[in-house]
């Protein structure tokens, strides 16, 4: 599994028991290796290793407000090319209502005025999701709307053998 903006790897800590190897790639990321899982800090496509093995599942959550136009196309397209065919993309999406309901939690001091990175939001509308993808080559195989309809998950598929071309 890559985890996209893994923070601290608390998603390889929840899954632990079924994630064999992981790589986690995040701009606050301790970098370490030679275990199961190695953190790398840095930006996610440009700081990945181009060796980087194919992975079964690339997850990005909360991760695509925090970048501009080019760089989720870069995302696209990177993912794309770092999964395995048939492999599957996993993205949750906020809605931009969400932002400023955040800047209230942080200014009655309930969450953490760093970790949320909240100056990188770009007023990014999840229903241009699947356009991005699609256009990287992914099938949009399903959405789902949660948190009282703030959040949205997209899951996406490489197709398991290249479109003919024309």
């Amino acid at each position: 599994m890559l985890d996209i903006g893994c923070g601290d790897g608390a998603l390889f800590k929840a899954f632990d028991a079924v994630i064999s190897t992981g790589v986690g790639i995040d701009p606050d990321a301790r970098s370490t290796s030679g275990s199961r899982f190695q953190f790398i800090r840095g930006a996610y496509p440009e700081d990945m290793d181009d060796a980087a093995p194919p992975f079964d599942v690339v997850v990005g959550l909360a991760v695509l407000e925090h970048l501009t136009p080019s760089q989720q196309s870069a995302m696209a397209s990177a993912s794309f090319d770092h999964l395995r065919p048939s492999g599957r993309l996993i993205l949750t999406v906020p809605e931009p209502i969400v932002d400023p309901i955040l800047r209230v939690i942080q200014r009655v001091g309930l969450g953490d005025p760093d970790g949320l990175h909240l100056h990188e939001h770009h007023g990014f509308e999840a229903c241009e999701t699947p356009a991005i993808f699609k256009r990287a080559g992914f099938t949009l195989t399903a959405r789902r709307r949660f948190e009282l309809f703030l959040n949205n998950l997209f899951v996406f598929t490489k197709p398991a053998k290249p479109a003919k071309p024309g």
